[in-house]
């Protein structure tokens, strides 16, 4: 029995770090620096080249985390990471169309197109047409949007014709969610951070598509989505960003909806989320990515007014993802490596800081057949982190707003998380009311305030101060309730133990490689 030490974080910001390194070990030397897909960690640990996802889906991930880490928490990226994520990207797109495609093995050509991937692609060329101000990566995102006007349509689907028989391409088919809406998310951060309107103009029309199965009561149907749920959370959540730059309340009516209904098809209340909706998937498999989703989804909601989505991000943050990083390789045996495949060389090692596929109690679900972190998910987990760390406290002309409990600083506030102080505590740097977020398990009567004699007063979810001392810090002391929750899984109850939204104990079912101390 491996059992973890206890080495989970709550520092998103040293998690981004962390994260970023290991997105920087993955290029595969005996691949041209070609990044891995496939991980494993136990039994047989090795990194490993896949034929769908390599080199047309690995950059983006990474490109899209690597690039919003180094923006949004300032942390520092080896260059040359990033041009070997760049070049594998740049060589994705450079077969017979403007499309990301895989090879079918090392050294062979450029044949395997999957819809899938071209969310992947996008991001990738977004990143580097934002953040490095790439020309080439703005040239090809208009030439490949380009391409998906004239070969897709959203009544007849692809044009298989000229893709497999002119092209002579293997498409890979799916529903059009694990398809082509997926791109929804990088199309629009195209144009929000470029301008580029074609970008827009596809966003729109695969977001009119996408309402055929987004629908106004917010029912989820497996069959009609497919049962890849990372692409259900990840359109939720592309949906959502569009509905934030066009101001567009009624598709943000359409993703509330299924953030309150149709999701908890496939979550628990610690934003754990099945990998796979199909019958015979197993019960407690979860991934990274899909959680992720929830949080940047549930910043969005928050943002729009509504506080007790940054609750349920806060408690998933909390509860689960942060948990879920992998902290400890001690349990990872690497593999004899006779002929020197990069693949076997110091697997424990790359894989610290990875994400990947966890049940909610720990890192083996059980009954799982092996423990892995495909490397495209760290990127997903990272880049999800990177916009929790932009929402937990914003400054603008209303004034100061802190939306969720970590230990942070700006240049106009600093908080001190309850979790990690004795109560929490907000220093402005700059004068502006302050709100700050009430949970829905803190009563406003029981906060004491110190550092004030200003009234404290509660709107809409939040305490709210209309003239904060500058540079002396405001202490809120209310406890933080110890409370039991169950998580309803496929198979089993689990039991759970919070203090406010953080997990302190779990049933864990005798499992391996656990996070939190267990539950009796």
């Amino acid at each position: 029995m491996d059992k973890l030490t206890n080495v989970n974080t709550t520092d998103i910001r040293d998690a981004i770090r962390l994260g970023c390194q290991t997105m920087c070990s993955v290029f595969n030397a005996d691949d041209n620096n070609i990044p891995f897909f496939g991980s494993r960690v136990r039994p047989n640990a090795r990194l490993s080249f896949s034929s769908v996802h390599s080199e047309s889906h690995v950059p983006g991930r990474h490109l899209n985390a690597l690039l919003n880490a180094e923006d949004a928490a300032g942390t520092s990226i080896d260059e040359e990471c990033i041009d070997r994520h760049a070049r594998a990207a740049f060589f994705s797109y450079s077969g017979p169309a403007p499309l990301p495609l895989n090879r079918d093995k090392i050294d062979g050509p450029l044949a395997n197109f999957t819809p899938h991937n071209v969310r992947e692609g996008l991001h990738a060329l977004y990143s580097l047409a934002h953040f490095r101000r790439s020309a080439r990566a703005r040239r090809l995102a208009e030439a490949s949007i380009d391409a998906i006007f004239k070969r897709w349509c959203p009544d007849r689907d692809w044009n298989y014709a000229y893709l497999e028989g002119e092209l002579g391409l293997n498409v890979r088919r799916s529903t059009f969610i694990v398809g082509l809406a997926r791109s929804i998310c990088p199309l629009v951060k195209l144009y929000r951070t470029t301008g580029c309107e074609p970008a827009l103009e596809l966003a729109i029309v695969l977001k009119e598509k996408a309402l055929e199965f987004f629908n106004e009561d917010g029912s989820y149907d497996r069959e009609a989505f497919g049962f890849h749920t990372h692409s259900t959370t990840c359109v939720m959540s592309s949906l959502a960003q569009l509905a934030d730059l066009t101001l567009d309340a009624p598709l943000m009516n359409r993703v509330r909806a299924f953030y309150d209904k149709g999701l908890w098809e496939i979550r628990d209340e610690l934003g754990w989320v099945i990998e796979s909706s199909s019958d015979e998937a197993p019960p407690d498999r979860g991934e990274i990515n899909n959680t992720g989703d929830i949080v940047e989804t549930a910043l969005i909601l928050g943002r729009w007014g509504y506080p007790e989505y940054y609750e349920d991000a806060e408690r998933i943050l909390r509860g689960h993802m942060l948990p879920a990083q992998l902290r400890d390789i001690s349990f990872i045996q690497n593999p004899p490596n006779p002929e020197g495949e990069d693949g076997k060389r110091d697997v424990a090692e790359r894989h610290l800081g990875a994400f990947g596929f966890p049940a909610p109690y720990g890192h083996e679900p059980i009954d799982a057949e092996s423990v892995s972190f495909n490397m495209d998910i760290v990127g997903g987990g990272v880049a999800s982190l990177c916009e929790a760390y932009r929402e937990i406290a914003r400054s603008d002309r209303a004034g100061h707003r802190v939306n969720l409990f970590f230990d942070h600083e700006t240049e106009a506030l600093k908080v001190a998380s309850p979790y990690t102080h004795p109560a929490l505590s907000i220093r402005t740097k700059r004068a502006g009311p302050l709100f700050v977020r009430l949970p829905s398990w803190a009563d406003a009567q029981q906060v004491y305030l110190r550092g004030t004699g200003e009234p404290l007063h509660t709107t809409s979810g939040y305490l709210f101060i209309a003239r904060p001392p500058i540079n002396r810090p405001l202490t809120f002391v209310f406890p933080l309730p110890d409370r039991e929750i169950t998580l309803t899984h496929r198979t089993r109850q689990i039991r759970v133990r919070l203090r406010g939204d953080q997990v302190i104990a779990m049933e864990n079912f005798g499992a391996d490689l656990t996070f939190f101390d267990p539950l009796d």
